[in-house]
């Protein structure tokens, strides 16, 4: 039975406070009445999470927290006492974040990204928001070019710090965004490059040729949104460019190109025509 994540188990036996669950062990667990389904038999199978409740003994719900042991998810902080901080993760019981484990001071209404993990010396699910101690970057899991899932971090002067993988730590330079990043957003990006020390540079496009086709569709879907013309050229200002399309002068210009050469568009002094047939 592990505590924090999603446990497959069997129903043993109906009480007046619900229905106890079993493992493969014999451990057993309860499933407040609150959480047991309309209709159900012993020995049926049931997925419940495990965590501690009130008193400190492990429980069961059907609920799917926010956020489950060893993941990051941004998550708003409800209260602070003098023991620290308790967020809202999904559950009745809030999920406790000590002070010493707070990169900043939280504040009740104020939303965090942060780890949860299990603290060995009290056995309970614990929150933290100093992430980059969760992240390891001396055995990298990752090749340069490879696709990569995302979360934001924090801005530095120099780009974004992102998560990778929910493994490593990467940056993204500010010459690679493109769009609007908030802490705790998630998507894809791709490893552009990998420096010495195992240090991940992300980019938020596909690289070389693997992203003219993205691109090209990007720019005739934006033709045929506005009536086959666009006011955009290789001579256009890079911010423009940016702005309009969310992607650098350089991968629009390898896009146009591509496009041109398929007879798809016509590029004229004043900006991109659409080809129609």
């Amino acid at each position: 039975m592990k505590l924090g994540e999603i446990n497959t188990l069997e129903i043993l036996r109906e009480t007046d406070h619900g229905i106890y669950l079993i493992d493969a062990n014999d451990d057993e667990v309860l499933l407040p009445n609150r959480y047991v389904p309309a209709e159900f038999k012993i020995w049926d199978k049931i997925d419940v999470f495990i965590y501690l409740d009130n008193e400190e003994r492990p429980v069961a719900t059907t609920d799917v927290p926010y956020i489950k042991r060893n993941e990051f998810a941004l998550l708003r902080c409800n209260q602070v006492t003098d023991f620290g901080a308790f967020l809202d993760w999904g559950l009745v019981k809030e999920l406790f974040c000590p002070f010493k484990e707070q990169a900043f001071k939280m504040k009740p209404g104020g939303w965090y990204l942060v780890h949860c993990y299990l603290d060995e010396k009290t056995e309970r699910l614990v929150a933290s928001s100093k992430t980059n101690r969760f992240l390891d970057n001396k055995e990298l899991t990752v090749n340069q070019f490879d696709e990569v899932d995302l979360i934001a971090s924090h801005p530095s002067d120099i780009g974004w710090n992102v998560i990778v993988n929910k493994i490593h730590s990467g940056l993204i330079y500010k010459d690679n965004i493109y769009k609007d990043i908030s802490v705790g957003d998630t998507f894809k990006g791709v490893v552009k490059k990998i420096r010495p020390g195992n240090k991940l540079d992300i980019s938020l496009e596909k690289i070389g040729y693997r992203n003219i086709e993205p691109n090209a569709k990007r720019i005739l879907q934006e033709l045929e949104d506005n009536s086959g013309f666009l006011d955009l050229t290789d001579k256009s200002d890079p911010e423009d460019i940016k702005s309009q399309l969310q992607m650098s002068k350089k991968s629009f210009k390898k896009a146009i190109g591509n496009l041109y050469r398929q007879r798809q568009i016509e590029i004229k002094p004043d900006g991109i025509y659409l080809i129609t047939t």
